[in-house]
């Protein structure tokens, strides 16, 4: 009968049984989940990078180039993409925003738009599915495979970016990014290695491809090693870090567990010692009249922080430590009871500071003889104990307080 039905169905329509169901994007084939433009550009370039250093020698001139290159994309990444539009961290004019929007551009990781929304999803949902370089799937997944493969839109989290899209500099860099990259990220390091010193090669596998590639891992160290390496400093709900070699490697983004937690701080870094080149190019951007309302979090709030952290950790040291039985654990005798139990009943106990403390084990290894201790036995050796005869320390009290066995009520 259904079958009849199916057949006899006017020609152009679906009934709902016929309807093809979506298939779930985990049950997808896998050629279809790769991310084939990124899984290309990210597989390629390190193999071209080798492939560059094996054959291609070094001049000196390329070496300077690659590195100007190299820092002025990697800026434009951690102090453009990163402080100024994900998170807001300080202000510019329009001029600063423009030569960091094409500073960040050459680093090919994307248009400031697609990069600073995925940030901010990122630190909206830090070590949740939503997260798109979820630092709980292991390290390198967030350092590169989340890049790889195309994502479950129903798992993608959501982040307000109306400011950027209001932005004209992110608008107009979104609408021109690969025009801006190709020309600022390729086309200008090979035209002045090889118009200024003959040195196209170098210019290409040098100053491009090994320069990106650096500048690309020393990026994705912020996803993965900064949630790896180091100390939880303010706060150890999440998995970021702080630690000086992530920032060596990352312009200064290492001290990444303050960054969690002050994120529109313009800093990474807040001791003077700490590795941090972004901050200082933003201060002396600042002095040059080219950034402006440097945002820094409240010091008391970030003291805080520090001190609830600390706190936390010498609690759990604490929970590790013995410290005796407390007085209202105790057995309570009178003092004519405590005499009693010396006298009579041959106990070794001896009283100080009101507590009633079993020395039996301990009388053959006192520092300063048996005899001071048996002298005192059924007595109250407070005075002794507390500078009369020899004034104790704090470890000498610590271990008489482990040997406690009563308190003395009057």
């Amino acid at each position: 009968m259904a079958r009849a039905q199916l057949q006899d169905a006017p020609k152009g329509t679906t009934t709902l049984a016929a309807k093809a169901l979506p298939i779930p994007f985990e049950k997808l084939p896998i050629s279809q989940r790769i991310h084939w433009l990124h899984f290309s550009l990210l597989m390629s370039t390190p193999l071209l990078a080798i492939y560059g250093l094996l054959t291609t020698p070094w001049v000196s001139q390329t070496f300077y180039l690659t590195l100007v290159t190299y820092l002025l994309t990697g800026f434009g990444i951690t102090a453009g993409y990163h402080r100024l539009w994900s998170h807001r961290a300080y202000d510019a004019p329009v001029v600063t925003r423009a030569i960091l929007a094409i500073m960040g551009g050459s680093a090919l990781q994307g248009s400031i738009l697609w990069w600073c929304r995925d940030h901010r999803v990122h630190h909206r949902y830090t070590d949740t599915e939503k997260d798109p370089y979820g630092a709980q799937n292991g390290f390198w997944y967030s350092h590169i495979v989340w890049m790889l493969f195309k994502k479950d839109k129903s798992k993608v989290g959501k982040a307000d970016i109306d400011d950027l899209e209001n932005d004209p500099v992110v608008r107009w860099q979104h609408k021109h990014y690969v025009a801006i990259m190709l020309t600022f990220s390729v086309v200008i390091p090979m035209l002045i290695a090889g118009l200024g010193w003959g040195d196209w090669r170098g210019g290409y596998f040098y100053a491009v491809i090994l320069r990106m590639v650096i500048v690309h891992h020393a990026t994705f160290c912020v996803n993965s090693l900064a949630h790896w390496l180091g100390d939880v400093s303010f706060d150890d709900k999440h998995s970021p870090r702080d630690h000086f070699i992530t920032a060596l490697v990352t312009f200064g983004e290492g001290y990444h567990n303050f960054h969690h937690q002050f994120p529109q701080d313009y800093r990474n870094a807040i001791k003077f010692y700490q590795y941090d080149p972004t901050k200082w190019l933003i201060l002396v951007l600042s002095y040059l009249g080219l950034a402006y309302n440097l945002r820094t979090f409240p010091e008391n709030e970030i003291r805080k922080g520090a001190l609830m952290i600390k706190e936390k950790r010498l609690n759990e040291i604490k929970a590790t430590i013995k410290y005796g039985p407390p007085a209202d654990k105790l057995p309570q005798y009178t003092r004519s009871e405590y005499e009693t139990e010396v006298r009579d009943h041959g106990r070794q106990w001896l009283l100080v500071d009101g507590f009633i403390h079993d020395v039996a084990q301990f009388i053959p290894e006192h520092p300063g003889g048996p005899k001071y201790i048996r002298n005192m036995l059924g007595k109250d050796a407070s005075r002794a104990f507390g500078g009369v005869v020899y004034d104790h320390s704090n470890g000498a009290r610590n271990l008489m307080s482990m040997m406690r066995v009563g308190v003395i009520t009057e």
